[in-house]
């Protein structure tokens, strides 16, 4: 808890993955709700899929972000916006296509919710 899944289309630039992810990290911890340590995230490119039902060269970056529930709606919204702002620094629309970002934040049940950390 939490874990961010950045998934972007395969008509993207290439970016620097790991330090997307590593400054989402950042950025999460920087919000003083988790423990640094907690907070996992990963990337996954789409290679088939299909935005709108226009022809167009469109792509996006859709950030979730999922924590355990109880969080209020202002600091949701905050862990969002400070998402967004690296997300917009990292993935910018080449000429002639179309790019949406966003982020989702989504509740995890804490009642069902189980970890195990092991230390070798």
């Amino acid at each position: 808890m939490p874990n961010l899944t950045l998934e972007y289309t395969a008509n993207l630039p290439a970016v620097d993955l790991a330090a997307v992810l590593a400054e989402c990290n950042r950025a999460a911890a920087d919000s003083g709700q988790f423990t640094e340590i907690d907070i996992k995230s990963r990337a996954v490119r789409v290679d088939d899929f299909v935005i709108g039902t226009e022809p167009g060269d469109r792509g996006f970056v859709y950030v979730t972000f999922a924590l355990l529930a109880g969080r209020s709606p202002e600091v949701k919204r905050d862990l969002s916006q400070r998402l967004q702002t690296v997300l917009q620094k990292h993935f910018v629309a080449p000429p002639g296509l179309t790019l949406q970002i966003a982020v989702e934040m989504r509740d995890m049940e804490r009642d069902t919710f189980i970890k195990v950390t092991h230390t070798g």
